[in-house]
């Protein structure tokens, strides 16, 4: 199974090394850019490293302190106003780190090389100097481009972070649906029972015990052993059988199975209860109920089919947009984005449901 982004899952030491090794990267990058016209690379690591401070602060203010307090918080217009008096103020600051002291060095150094060097960049007095727009425009230039890298990466891990969230927001809601939809479909199959007086009720109970420790207790994980989550569906069917008795005509093959496979819990047990739901009434007679399962090199097909009322009842109707169908249809867009291929086939008689999932390309929440 592998992560979506798995750089962007870091610990706290982790993130420090990255952002230590970003900013020697720029130190690095802008030695070589300006190094060429420089009389040594020594001396360009020194004038590189003066502006460092400048463009560290930058970014660390926005990104830690304006980025939480205003942007974090909605407060939009505050938010647009700082960052454009930060980004002038950097600006400023970087012009002035040119004209009192990185333009001096560099030009002391370039003159001891050769006397008739002439800077005309040093022309003028100091507010020439530090209101020329080619030389502001420049100091723009160079203030910004990698702390604006920066904090585009910044904003991409906030939108990433977020997304992520609200993906495993979403996820414990549909796993919640599941527990009581469940809970109380069951509870219906242990009451009608009960009116029979059936000797088979603690058994009933002892199954749908066993199935509700799994969802509550198991299930809760990001992944289960495909074995372990078919062996509660075998559970479930088996309790369906003693509701039903000589009604209901089951069949369930299984082929491939191995104990290295892991699925998402509870995607295939809504596929099964569905089709008890609306494959099993009494105005079918002999009703049936098909299932398949395969499994070959983490490549899942599943098939159910079950027999249809002739005339459908108002439960009926919506059997291809039930609770179950739609909670499993929103989980797989999560979980198996770009892995999954769920197919639904209501006909007259007939209706089916073929899920087939890459198994080994879970998207890690």
């Amino acid at each position: 199974m592998r992560p979506v982004f798995p750089v962007l899952k870091k610990s706290k030491y982790q993130r420090v090394f990255l952002h230590i090794l970003f900013w020697i990267s720029v130190l690095t990058i802008l030695t070589i850019i300006y190094g060429a016209g420089m009389p040594d690379y020594w001396l360009t690591i020194g004038i590189v490293a003066l502006f460092m401070p400048i463009h560290i602060g930058y970014f660390y203010l926005i990104a830690y302190v304006i980025i939480p307090r205003y942007f974090d918080r909605k407060k939009y217009v505050q938010f647009v106003l700082l960052f454009l008096l930060i980004v002038l103020g950097s600006t400023l600051a970087f012009r002035l780190m040119e004209i009192l002291v990185a333009d001096p060095i560099i030009y002391n150094a370039v003159k001891k090389n050769d006397p008739t060097f002439v800077w005309r960049k040093l022309e003028g007095t100091f507010r020439e100097q530090l209101a020329k727009p080619t030389y502001l425009i420049s100091a723009f230039e160079q203030t910004n481009i990698f702390v604006w890298i920066a904090l585009s990466v910044k904003f991409f891990k906030m939108w990433f972070d977020r997304r992520q969230a609200a993906m495993e927001a979403e996820l414990n809601f549909l796993k919640g649906q599941l527990h009581p939809h469940f809970l109380f479909n069951t509870l219906n199959n242990l009451y009608a029972l009960t009116l029979k007086q059936s000797p088979q009720s603690p058994g009933v109970v002892m199954g749908l015990a066993e199935i509700l420790r799994y969802m509550l207790y198991e299930a809760n994980t990001e992944v289960v052993q495909l074995e372990r989550d078919i062996s509660i569906l075998k559970s479930y069917i088996e309790l369906e059988k003693i509701r039903y008795e000589e009604r209901l005509d089951i069949h369930f093959s299984i082929n491939g199975m191995a104990p290295e496979y892991r699925i998402a819990p509870l995607l295939i047990l809504p596929l099964v209860e569905n089709a008890f739901k609306h494959g099993a009434s009494e105005q079918i007679g002999q009703a049936w109920i098909n299932m398949d399962l395969r499994v070959k090199s983490n490549a899942l097909k599943f098939k159910i089919s079950n027999s249809k009322p002739e005339t459908a009842t108002p439960d009926d109707r919506p059997h291809h947009v039930s609770i179950g169908l739609a909670n499993v249809r929103k989980r797989l867009e999560i979980l198996y984005p770009s892995a999954h291929n769920l197919k639904i086939m209501d006909e007259e008689d007939v209706f089916a449901v073929i899920l087939e999932i890459d198994l080994d390309k879970r998207l890690e929440i």
